[in-house]
């Protein structure tokens, strides 16, 4: 596991934001559109408006041709797990989003960095974008997230750049980060995942996982 004791010292913070449960109210509808080109490096232009979660066994879209299974390489977990003395992590990644829920197993607050935080992929490091992250976002600080001590806290992450313009809306529109398609099939092996940075009292920590794509197979 590549998490390490890290960056010493602490600096004024912006407010942060209180972590709560997920909402109950009804998720935001999917929307699927198309850009007026490819992306030259996925090769695919699905939109989504948010993350919604699967509750599936097998995480996609209800119209998905390909389904995706995933591996959780670094640290290595079946279980898509982990935990220290500080926090407990569940991950589930689908292809629109990677989805968290994360535990303060300690009483006393932490926060995550977003803006120290940072994604992993195929075109190598990139920001974090969160489930209330937004276009206008892309250039700015998000402020920090705070999880209370002995509280879960759930989101998802994708990279920022896979943002799309909403057109003058409030939505948060993204490129998906897997295709589902028959284009599917080129990904698997690829690697992915997260850095995310918390600071607990005045250490700032950063806690890396790793993702590959195990296979691909039709539906």
């Amino acid at each position: 596991m590549t998490c390490a004791i890290a960056l010493a010292g602490c600096s004024s913070s912006p407010s942060p934001e209180s972590a709560s449960p997920p909402p109950a109210a009804e998720p935001p509808p999917r929307v699927e559109s198309k850009l007026p080109e490819a992306d030259p490096e996925t090769g695919f232009t699905r939109i989504v408006s948010g993350a919604v979660d699967s509750v599936s066994s097998i995480p996609g879209s209800n119209s998905a041709q390909f389904a995706y299974r995933f591996k959780q390489i670094d640290p290595s977990s079946d279980r898509f797990t982990f935990q220290d003395r500080e926090m407990s992590f569940y991950f589930r990644p689908t292809p629109g989003a990677l989805h968290f829920q994360i535990e303060n197993r300690q009483n006393r607050p932490v926060w995550i960095d977003w803006d120290r935080s940072n994604w992993f992929g195929t075109l190598g490091t990139d920001k974090v974008a969160h489930g209330t992250t937004r276009w206008s976002d892309r250039y700015g600080n998000q402020p920090p997230t705070q999880i209370l001590g002995l509280q879960r806290y759930s989101d998802y992450v994708f990279p920022i750049s896979s943002l799309v313009d909403p057109g003058g809306t409030d939505q948060q529109l993204h490129r998906t980060l897997f295709p589902e398609d028959q284009s599917a099939v080129q990904y698997v092996d690829r690697v992915f995942g997260v850095d995310l940075v918390f600071r607990i009292e005045d250490r700032y920590i950063p806690y890396s996982f790793r993702f590959r794509v195990a296979s691909v197979v039709p539906r």
